[in-house]
């Protein structure tokens, strides 16, 4: 049978031939008997506990994983509700993480050039 197809604007004649079927349909069940599961993987080291925040006192975490390219604040610090605090890059846009209320910085609690997951503590108020 022969197709006509549209790709990225160029168009395309495919030819498909009659044959006989060699996968699994979408949504089937495999014929073949069941497999042994898989070894478990090795046990990761576990990860650093993140610096606690000060009775009353807020941390101020990652939205997105990324990168710091700046560190705008100091601990003992005092900043004002919106002040940015970081600067986080994240699929290759800068973005700024700004003080949620104003406050004293506690501790910082990543150095400029760190990679951070999201959720990650950046610092504490």
């Amino acid at each position: 049978m022969k197709y006509m197809v549209s790709l990225n604007g160029k168009q395309y004649e495919v030819i498909v031939e009659r044959g006989t079927v060699t996968g699994t349909p979408v949504g089937a069940a495999p014929a073949s008997a069941p497999k042994a599961a898989p070894a478990p993987a090795p046990a990761a080291a576990p990860a650093p506990a993140p610096a606690a925040a000060p009775a009353g006192g807020e941390t101020v975490a990652a939205p997105m994983p990324g990168t710091i390219l700046d560190i705008r604040c100091t601990a003992g610090q005092q900043v004002n509700a919106g002040d940015v605090l970081f600067i986080l890059e994240a699929m290759k846009m800068e973005n700024e993480i700004c003080a949620p209320r104003a406050g004293t910085i506690g501790s910082i609690c990543v150095q400029k050039g760190a990679s951070v997951a999201t959720g990650a503590p950046l610092c504490t108020m």
